[in-house]
């Protein structure tokens, strides 16, 4: 439990962190988001490699470390979202009515028909609309960074259940 807080609460903090400040300095690109937390998440790693090596004396089975894995990135998710929740609080943004403009700008830019972007005008409200219910959003925001953690969390299990992957130094 103490890696998943420690290694999950930084990872957690590096992702927030540095989203907002790309949100603060402009940049609106989900490949940057989702690269972040995939840099970010890389402490999953980090956090099963010493685990494994402090802990299980430089070998551990795939199930203990995907669990110790699964660990960090819930706590990082939770982290995240908590964050997310206290930079809306504190900043003001509208965050859906900013998303949803930029996707209609895009589609404009794309050149889709007023059809079309008639039609994502109505899902993006709707979207907004729920997006204002705490239910609908914490888990919303939850889910967009924990899949990339459970990723990470697997490979990271496959890698160090083999005690030769970057064994311990003595």
């Amino acid at each position: 439990m103490r890696y998943a807080i420690i290694y999950g609460g930084i990872a957690g903090l590096v992702a927030i962190c540095a989203i907002v400040a790309g949100l603060e300095l402009g940049n609106h690109s989900m490949w940057f988001g989702y690269l972040v937390m995939l840099v970010a998440l890389s402490l999953i790693f980090v956090g099963v490699k010493r685990y494994r090596d402090i802990e299980c004396g430089g070998v551990v089975g795939f199930g203990r470390a995907f669990l110790v894995g699964l660990g960090i990135a819930t706590v990082a998710g939770l982290v995240y979202v908590a964050g997310w929740e206290t930079y809306q609080e504190f900043s003001g943004i509208d965050f859906m009515a900013d998303y949803s403009a930029s996707m209609i700008a895009e589609m404009r830019a794309r050149g889709a028909s007023e059809s079309e972007i008639a039609a994502s005008a109505a899902e993006l409200r709707e979207l907004a609309a729920n997006y204002d219910n705490p239910l609908f959003r914490l888990p919303m925001v939850f889910a967009e960074i924990f899949p990339v953690g459970l990723i990470v969390a697997l490979v990271s299990a496959a890698v160090l259940r083999n005690p030769r992957a970057l064994p311990a130094r003595s």
